[in-house]
């Protein structure tokens, strides 16, 4: 088993996840992967849609090395711009304000799920790399 369904279970094992949340997350894991060697290979088609925003940092800085890897499911965005809908003006605007404060100027209020929709889209073209005599940043989506 790979690394990810490994974490998968590990998760499941310290009662963060239901078994069917585990059993969701492998068979999307198995979807995700590679077809075997000798496998007939597929034909062209459109390239699919990115499903996840993955954010990998490797930093040297302190002497060890010290690796971050995050892969953040896009639907995991679209419900939080759905949720947004079901608060009251109150709190939105509270949430506005506490934002500004950590300097992200986005008025929630203002922002639709189908803006969500377009920025996903031009996501899968974008790629970020930093590198420096430190560390190491990749961003990116899959």
């Amino acid at each position: 088993m790979n690394e990810q369904g490994q974490q998968i279970l590990a998760m499941l094992a310290d009662g963060k996840i239901t078994p069917d949340e585990a059993a969701r997350l492998i068979d999307a894991l198995g979807r995700d992967e590679p077809p075997a060697l000798g496998a007939a290979p597929l034909a062209p088609g459109p390239k699919p849609r990115p499903k996840y925003l993955r954010v990998s940092v490797l930093d040297t800085s302190a002497g060890e090395p010290s690796k971050i890897n995050i892969r953040i499911p896009l639907q995991l965005l679209r419900a939080g711009v759905r949720l947004t809908t079901l608060l009251p003006p109150a709190v939105l605007e509270r949430a506005n304000r506490e934002l500004a404060k950590a300097g992200v100027p986005i008025d929630l209020t203002e922002f639709k799920p189908a803006q969500l929709e377009e920025l996903i889209e031009q996501l899968d073209e974008v790629s970020v790399d930093v590198e420096d005599p430190e560390s190491k940043i990749h961003i990116f989506c899959e």
